[in-house]
């Protein structure tokens, strides 16, 4: 797993999806939830890996389109300076049953982050388990 993960916010997961794996051989890593619709999709192109979530409002163009995921060793601690370097805060950090402990925050630009902290999954298996 990437340190800093590119995420794009799309109305059209499954064209993206087809378009980074045609043009650069990009590979499925992973998906939530493993079966019906996909809200988000994990590739792995080289040795990046890229998110797309599937957002059906970012249809009409409105920013933000795309996130940075950045991996941290504690969510809270992170989160607890984020206002002080000038960001700001979107609301308490969740546990993610995929296996993520995840805060949105804007950096000082108003650029969506998403800071994550590996933790125990609840019911949702990574690739290959």
């Amino acid at each position: 797993m990437s340190t800093i993960q590119p995420v794009i916010l799309t109305a059209h997961q499954e064209v993206l999806a087809g378009f980074y794996t045609e043009l650069f051989g990009a590979e499925e890593v992973f998906r939530v939830p493993a079966e019906g619709p996909v809200f988000y999709l994990g590739l792995r192109i080289g040795d990046t890996d890229l998110g797309l979530v599937a957002k059906p409002e970012a249809a009409d163009g409105a920013a933000p389109r795309m996130l940075l995921s950045i991996a941290v060793d504690d969510v809270d601690v992170a989160l607890g300076r984020v206002e002080a370097l000038g960001g700001s805060v979107g609301g308490a950090p969740k546990d993610m049953p995929w296996g993520q402990r995840v805060a949105h925050v804007l950096d000082p630009d108003g650029n969506p982050l998403n800071l994550t902290q590996p933790i125990e999954p609840s019911g949702v298996q990574p690739p290959g388990q």
